[in-house]
């Protein structure tokens, strides 16, 4: 099925404008979602060159357009800018602002769905259906629908009609009991993570989903629906703690910026800062001692292999401990390096962004956004395609900023019928933010 007319030429990885067709370029994606797991998919399959729908509520929009400080703009304090959280997770959709909760903005919504390829939504379990926007009655209306649900704890389940946020699901899916510094250390607990990964890995689950399904359809002719849940995403992410606790029957515990399979996997405090030591196999271990002056430790039974190093990290790692503070951090960094072992520094968010091979890679991305010609800061996609890549269709949306032209390019409703609708305020036109 393919997309609307009138869309612009993208702008691709490398900062000008692409002549060749992006891999989704094919694909209109009806996007009902918000926040972050549902708009993170979204904003992906856009980069990807789909065209995103963005269908947001008249006058609020989309949560986070007003969680902040801070917002774009002269003054970070201002409201009237878009937040940096909306920001994050919007660029390349068209937004328009239809009510849901009106028959006419729902007749809006179903015809749109008859012209997509994608619904993506996270109401809650249900929460569509007394809108008649359920998977069974857009089915009827367009088989080749796929159609993506996210929410917490899935379609069915004993918990299933529970909200779930990020927080909540970090800590019921185990993550927080293997995140943070033991009990018996000043300071032990449970930790969340500094950024909302279960929304985040559920988002990019829910794109391998859709492109499966996408790709069903391309041989049977025929949509599914595809279930996401925030906690299954989660628990599948747990990857070798979670096979740890099912091959041996004991739940791991914290231990901090520890590695329960590999030592010494960890950061070590320098003279003057700390660093990150990963050393991933025997030979490496051989080649740190060597820096550290320490090559017996090499042939030592308790320490030559990484399941003894495991066995006896007690004694191993507050003998490093003590041999790390002897030099400082960047004398560590240049001699382990020249002798290949894995090590770095721990980066601020500001170091980050002044790294040469982040700014090599291009990953600040500035996006012009239209009329008052501020440019959104993002951070750029990191698939690389040889041949498809990727593009740039705009930054996020002010609300309801494409409202008239998907109403008139997508559904070829004329001037009256967009009046009337305004008028009856099943539409808003183009606003801040």
């Amino acid at each position: 099925m393919p997309s609307g007319t009138g869309r612009r030429r993208p702008v691709g990885a490398g900062g000008g404008t692409s002549s060749v067709a992006a891999a989704l370029s094919h694909i209109r994606v009806l996007d009902l979602s918000r926040v972050l797991a549902g708009p993170w998919a979204s904003q992906t399959l856009a980069d990807l060159g789909a065209e995103v729908i963005k269908v947001e509520r008249p006058g609020n929009g989309d949560d986070t357009r007003s969680w902040g400080p801070p917002f774009l703009g002269g003054d970070p304090e201002d409201t009237r800018g878009p937040s940096a959280y909306f920001l994050c997770a919007n660029r390349g959709k068209k937004s328009i602002a239809v009510d849901i909760t009106r028959p006419a903005g729902q007749d809006l919504v179903r015809a749109l769905a008859a012209r997509s390829d994608v619904l993506l939504e996270n109401f809650k379990v249900g929460g569509l259906a007394k809108y008649g926007l359920d998977y069974g009655r857009l089915r009827g209306i367009n088989p080749r629908l796929v159609y993506c649900s996210i929410t917490g704890f899935g379609q069915n389940g004993p918990y299933s009609t529970r909200a779930g946020y990020d927080f909540l699901i970090q800590g019921m899916s185990g993550l927080m009991s293997i995140t943070g510094e033991p009990d018996t250390v000043p300071g032990g607990g449970p930790v969340k993570v500094g950024v909302a990964v279960s929304d985040l890995f559920t988002g990019l689950y829910a794109v391998i989903g859709i492109l499966g399904a996408l790709a069903h359809r391309d041989r049977s002719g025929e949509g599914q629906h595809v279930d996401l849940a925030l906690l299954d995403s989660q628990v599948a992410v747990l990857a070798n703690q979670a096979s740890n606790y099912l091959v041996s029957g004991r739940a791991p515990g914290r231990l901090g910026n520890a590695h329960p399979n590999i030592v010494p996997y960890q950061v070590f405090a320098a003279q003057d800062g700390h660093l990150i030591l990963a050393v991933g196999n025997d030979g490496q271990f051989a080649r740190f001692c060597e820096v550290a002056g320490r090559a017996g430790w090499a042939s030592d039974p308790r320490f030559a292999t990484n399941p003894a190093r495991v066995r006896h990290r007690d004694v191993l790692v507050p003998e490093i401990e003590s041999i790390m503070r002897g030099r400082t951090r960047e004398e560590w960094l240049r001699a382990l390096e020249r002798a290949g072992v894995p090590c770095g520094p721990i980066n601020t968010i500001d170091q980050v962004f002044a790294d040469p091979q982040v700014r090599a890679r291009g990953l600040r991305l500035d996006l012009d956004r239209g009329a008052d010609r501020t440019p959104a800061p993002s951070v750029a996609n990191p698939i690389r395609y040889s041949e498809t890549p990727v593009a740039y269709h705009g930054a996020p949306p002010a609300l309801g900023q494409h409202t008239e032209e998907v109403l008139r390019g997508v559904l070829d409703l004329g001037d009256d019928d967009i009046a009337s609708l305004r008028a009856a305020g099943v539409i808003a036109a183009g606003g801040c933010g």
